[in-house]
């Protein structure tokens, strides 16, 4: 069975940092698409940066560049979403997704993942 558990959400200013991860169990991220999205209230879910099935490159959305950093650590089956210069239009629930066979066209639609943990509550706000 996979789990994905996220963590190191919270309330914070403008401008600080926070660092969410995600931790798996059932499925390894050698061989596994694995992403952050998020979802604000009223809207969407939107793609925020994740890795490749192979892992060997990176993705980011427009508005996460230069401000976010995900990594991984394969044997601990581990996501990280490094977040810096955090802004209140970052505020929303963080969510960790997996997939085994998603092609790198479709990795920033949500309904491509098979896997979800049950996200992270982010609040930027002064």
């Amino acid at each position: 069975q996979v789990q994905l558990v996220e963590s190191g959400g919270g309330l914070v200013q403008p401008g600080d940092s926070l660092r969410l991860s995600c931790v798996a169990t059932g499925i390894t991220f050698t061989t596994t698409a694995v992403a952050w999205f998020r979802q604000a209230p009223g809207k969407e879910r939107e793609y925020v940066a994740g890795f490749t099935r192979t892992g060997s490159y990176s993705r980011y959305a427009d508005s996460a560049k230069g401000r976010f950093t995900v990594s991984k650590d394969n044997a601990k089956r581990a996501v990280y979403l490094q977040m810096n210069d955090l802004k209140p239009e970052d505020t929303a629930v963080y969510y960790c997704a997996a997939d085994r066979s998603i092609i790198t066209s479709s990795l920033y639609y949500a309904d491509q993942y098979d896997f979800w943990g049950q996200g992270t509550q982010v609040t930027v706000s002064s």
